[in-house]
């Protein structure tokens, strides 16, 4: 096996991991609302409302789902962000030069940025109004770890886009760059 094949089938493996386990987290985020959806509100929800000012019970279950699926969100973003490198354009005169992969590159890079603040932000939310701290109860939580785990799965893949327009960027740099100096010599 060639150093391309094993390049390509590196990528191809990445790509497919970054898949799995933004789904994943998509899938712990909706179990989390699931087990949180189930928890009970206290007795009497409006006295305990004026005592507690909370009017219901945190889930530890989707507590520790949320964290889990922010835990794994992170780590598919920083391993695509570090893997795929830092693709960027800075002028004018850089985009008109730019292949297509670079600016597919570039534009999946902030999508995938946008992406992770949503999700990332709603599962925060969702999380934290699961904590055991009554600090915390006030912070709106419906529906916001099925948005948060939705946005996981569009995160995967708008990564995994990202990932491999990144790779095939910096492919077609080396393959520029390399004649250009071999001309010289």
């Amino acid at each position: 096996m060639n150093k391309k094949e094993m390049e390509s089938e590196l990528g191809f493996l990445v790509s497919v991991l970054i898949i799995c386990a933004d789904i994943t987290a998509t899938v712990l985020g909706i179990e989390a609302e699931i087990a949180q959806s189930k928890q009970p509100h206290h007795a009497h929800q409006q006295h305990s409302r004026h005592i507690t000012g909370c009017g219901r019970k945190p889930s530890s279950g989707a507590f520790a789902e949320g964290v889990a699926a922010m835990v794994l969100l992170s780590i598919v973003h920083v391993t695509a962000n570090v893997l795929g490198g830092c693709t960027y354009i800075r002028s004018k005169q850089d985009f008109t030069r730019a292949t297509a992969n670079k600016i597919l590159a570039v534009a999946l890079l902030v999508l995938s940025w946008m992406f992770f603040a949503v999700s990332y932000s709603t599962l925060m939310l969702a999380t934290l109004a699961n904590s055991r701290s009554n600090r915390f109860c006030s912070l709106p939580h419906r529906w916001f770890f099925l948005v948060g785990g939705i946005f996981c799965f569009g995160h995967g893949l708008v990564t995994s886009g990202y990932y491999v327009s990144a790779i095939a960027a910096k492919k077609e740099d080396k393959e520029n760059v390399q004649p250009a100096n071999t001309s010289r010599a």
